[in-house]
């Protein structure tokens, strides 16, 4: 074999689920077009899988886990000891020679098999990545790894059985179900993981199953400044929009990040005020100790009954006095024309949108099939838009624009003014214009002068520079540090000097 053709190994680390450890190997071979995800567990041979089996239905038809029980979170840890404590003492005396850390290899095999998906509950533990897709049982599963991208794996379903049985599990989980004669299901589980399953001819090939991972560990600031996705001078404005209630629709196309930076500006909202969030799926995180409630939609039954919409919640909302209101996407103009009335009632409001640009995102927030009034359109102060060059593998900030309205009430317009920009060239976040109607705002709420809010931009840059600099990502401690800012500016920026 030439020099050329060796495999490259490019990562190397542990998982373990259950109890049970495993290798995973990223490497690239020059014969295949796309890297390789291999993970190494321990196999066990066909005699010891059929005792396994064995096991596994006299445990099941012995505890006759209730359907309330797997539907239920505080009850799944009960219902994970009854299962090991069974299956320790079935094993024992099916296989009395085994070792300690064999049986608890077994053990581990055995919950995830009965309870879990098998070897994928591996890659469901891997923090580094964000989908886990089976296209059928003729090849191998696929992942989406936050930094190589996706990536061919080892590991096979063996038939096609197996794959509608794994989401069937899935929707047993959340109250639904997955038939031929409703052969697409989409749920949302009680982790925040989505999941997504279709059954055969639906998808041609065979059955299909994506599980598109909740992160564990909510982005910050700080990620984001280190990553260079914007700059401590641009991040120290947008806390101060976010402070003073500016409201902000964060856009961006597919897989920019624009829902993981709108959670990373709503943890500078004050800890005085409550917040309510209304989301299709539960991507939101905010510290543990704000006044957060966090809400999400429900599709409908197999009946077709039970469904909640995001308009409902959205309605429901402004009932809770709630004083910042974060909306997971734009996509209707019902739903829109309630989040602009709620913003010209004095409620802030915070939301995502599919746009690349903030001349499309005007553009798409003003025509069919959203079309919002220009005349309710002038509450929005800014719209800022993440790019993802997929190229060079990053994602930035692309753009920071105001809103400034303009003309009478009979012919509203509104002109849109540029305030930071990316520069590919340089890769960095510059500044680009001079905000006009934002200044404005703030002097009006704020009663500051202009020298006050330059004073007040430099501490708040000098807060995020402290948490870069001492690495802190910690979601609750990023927000007790901006928190404690609020509390008392001074002191805090003292302790940030020393």
């Amino acid at each position: 074999m030439s020099k050329g053709e060796v495999k490259e190994k490019v990562r190397n680390y542990k998982i373990s689920s259950e109890g049970v450890s495993a290798n995973v190997d990223i490497f690239k071979d020059p014969k295949e077009y796309v890297p390789t995800y291999r993970v190494t567990y321990p196999k066990i041979e066909k005699a010891t899988h059929a005792v396994l089996d064995s096991i596994r239905e006299r445990i099941v038809a012995e505890l006759a886990f209730k359907t309330e029980e797997i539907l239920n979170p505080e009850e799944v840890s009960e219902m994970k000891e009854k299962f090991v404590k069974s299956a320790s003492l079935m094993l024992k005396k099916e296989l009395p020679h085994l070792s300690e850390k064999d049986n608890k290899i077994l053990i581990g095999i055995l919950a995830q098999e009965a309870l879990g998906l098998g070897p994928i509950e591996f890659m469901l533990k891997d923090q580094g990545l964000e989908e886990i897709v089976i296209n059928s049982s003729i090849e191998p599963i696929w992942v989406y790894h936050r930094e190589f991208g996706w990536l061919r794996t080892n590991v096979m379903v063996p038939d096609e059985t197996k794959i509608y049985n794994y989401a069937a599990q899935i929707g047993r989980k959340v109250g639904t179900q997955i038939t031929n004669l409703n052969p697409l299901m989409d749920a949302y589980l009680t982790t925040g993981d989505r999941a997504n399953a279709t059954l055969f001819p639906i998808s041609s090939e065979g059955n299909t199953l994506t599980i598109r991972k909740f992160a564990r560990r909510a982005w910050t600031i700080t990620d984001f400044i280190e990553m260079n996705t914007l700059s401590a001078d641009v991040a120290a404005f947008l806390w101060l929009a976010i402070q003073y209630e500016m409201n902000i629709v964060c856009t961006g196309g597919t897989a920019s990040g624009k829902t993981s930076f709108l959670n990373v500006l709503t943890m500078f909202i004050p800890p005085t005020q409550r917040i309510i969030s209304i989301e299709d799926t539960r991507e939101i995180q905010l510290p543990e100790f704000l006044h957060w409630v966090p809400m999400t939609t429900r599709p409908p039954n197999i009946e077709g009954k039970g469904e909640v919409t995001m308009l409902e919640l959205m309605i429901n909302a402004l009932r809770m006095r709630p004083d910042r209101m974060i909306v997971g996407e734009i996509r209707r103009s019902k739903e829109a024309e309630v989040l602009f009335e709620a913003i010209n009632t004095g409620h802030s409001v915070y939301s995502t949108l599919h746009a690349n640009t903030s001349e499309e995102t005007f553009k798409r927030l003003v025509n069919p099939p959203i079309n919002i009034p220009v005349s309710l359109l002038t509450s929005l102060q800014l719209i800022a838009v993440m790019h993802r060059d997929r190229r060079k593998g990053i994602r930035r900030l692309l753009e920071v624009t105001e809103l400034i309205p303009s003309g009478g009430l009979e012919e509203m317009k509104i002109e849109l003014n540029t305030i930071f920009k990316w520069v590919p060239s340089k890769d960095q976040v510059i500044e680009w214009g001079k905000p006009h109607r934002l200044l404005k705002d703030i002097k009006l709420y704020s009663a500051m002068s202009d020298d006050e809010i330059r004073e007040n931009l430099e501490g708040k840059k000098k807060i995020l520079l402290w948490l870069v600099k001492n690495k802190i990502r910690d979601i609750d401690k990023v927000g007790r540090m901006i928190s404690d800012y609020y509390k008392d500016p001074e002191n805090a920026l003292k302790m940030v000097e020393k």
